[in-house]
């Protein structure tokens, strides 16, 4: 979990460092593109808090969310057809189902160590 968190915040911090500005018409390339990548860190966080992260399968989720969205967003882009609210939606509800399994988990680990303290005190 700790590779994502440190990846997030070398990708900020580089962005911020390093500002790029770049042509309007890539502003549906570049949503998209963030919202995979944000769909991707939380998927690996909630993976890391639940024991079952495995640093293959982010990457490989990573590549593999960011080329399906490109694709979809360069092919509603010819046909005129804006298909990358296909990929903005599916992203989006992930994220917020991987934030709310992610809030859980970290509630559940909370309130267990609460427990193990309160059985030991007494």
């Amino acid at each position: 979990m700790w590779i994502v968190i440190i990846g997030l915040v070398a990708g900020i911090l580089l962005g911020l460092t390093f500002p790029i500005i770049l042509p309007l018409s890539f502003a549906q390339y570049l949503s998209i593109a963030l919202l995979a990548a944000l769909d991707t860190a939380f998927g690996g966080a909630r993976a890391g808090l639940e024991g079952r992260f495995v640093p293959v399968t982010f990457v490989s989720g990573l590549i593999a969310n960011a080329i399906l969205a490109a694709l979809l967003t360069f092919l509603g882009n010819k046909l005129g057809v804006p298909l990358y609210y296909a990929a903005l939606f599916a992203f989006g509800f992930r994220i917020f189902q991987n934030l709310g399994s992610i809030r859980h988990l970290l509630v559940d680990r909370w309130i267990k160590s609460r427990s193990k303290l309160h059985e030991t005190s007494i």
